[in-house]
Formats: structure tokens, sequence, C-alpha cells
């Protein structure tokens, strides 16, 4: 029995939606670990964690960002309203490999969710060509008391040649 018109509608749609969100979106990050900063007595404790991900178009690059976590039970079942700080450092872990064409000037390459509603952290990597260096820049997507916050790293890929 075929698929009706709605259930073809519903997967094509669905592949759309998925074909036009970044790779960054879909790409798993890599868990380091966590420090506990407070005890809670229900739900689970607060912690700061430490992620690392891979840059989606420049091999050979590393970022680990570290954020805090909300326990309790609001941060049990993800409503709690996260912090809106983080800190990024990205660092050479192989060989450069990049292709020009590809890198745009400026584009956002990590994106997480830090609350229920409104609240995502992002890192943009930014491309500053005349010193043949990646800036890589977090912050949030919530303004907090009117400053945003924001941490910045960057990685000087110097006289490498890029792919071709």
């Amino acid at each position: 029995m075929l698929p009706s018109f709605s259930q073809r509608l519903a997967v094509g749609s669905f592949a759309a939606l998925v074909a036009l969100l970044p790779a960054t979106l879909l790409a798993q990050d890599a868990h380091i670990g966590s420090v506990r900063t407070e005890f809670r007595m229900l739900g689970p404790n607060n912690t700061i964690e430490v992620e690392r991900f891979d840059d989606p178009k420049v091999q050979g690059i590393s970022c680990y960002i570290s954020y805090s976590r909300v326990g309790g039970l609001s941060g049990a079942v993800g409503l709690a309203e996260e912090a809106s700080e983080a800190s990024v450092a990205c660092r050479q872990t192989g060989e450069i490999i990049f292709d020009p064409a590809d890198v745009n000037e400026q584009e956002v390459i990590f994106t997480q969710r830090r609350s229920a509603l409104f609240k995502n952290m992002r890192v943009v990597r930014m491309h500053d060509a005349d010193t043949e260096t990646f800036v890589y820049l977090t912050y949030s997507t919530k303004l907090v008391e009117g400053s945003p916050k924001n941490a910045v790293t960057a990685v000087h890929y110097g006289d490498l040649a890029p792919a071709q």
C-alpha cells in the first residue's frame, strides 16, 4: 500500500528541514568532564560542564567549551534558566586543512539550547584572512542585564597551505 499524500508530505517536510539545518546542529559533541559546584537535595547537583566539538569545516581544530548547568528538579526536567556565561578555547589538534571557498568570513559552528525558551549558547567562527587566524567567539542569544557575556579564542594557521 502506498503512503498517503499527507504522510509523504510529512516525510518530505522533515527531510527538507534536516537538509536545511547546519551540520553543526546535527553533530555530536564530546563530553569531557564536569565538576560539582553546588549540592542539591533533590535532583542533580549544579555543575560546570566541559565539552569538545570539532570545527565542521576546518579539519584539525577542536574547541572546548565550559558552561554551568543548573541542577535540582527544574534542571532535571529541562526547565531551569541556565546562566548566560560560557568559555571557549580552540586549539590545533591535528593538521589544519580547509577549503577557503567553504569557510565563510563568519558563521555559527555550534549551538546548544540553554533554556526551555529563547536562549542558546553559540560559537561563531570568524576568519581573519589578513593574519591567517580563525577567531572563535561564544555568546548567549539572550541578553542578561543589558551586557552579553562572551569569550573569545583564536587559532593561527600561519603558512599552512589550505586544501585546493
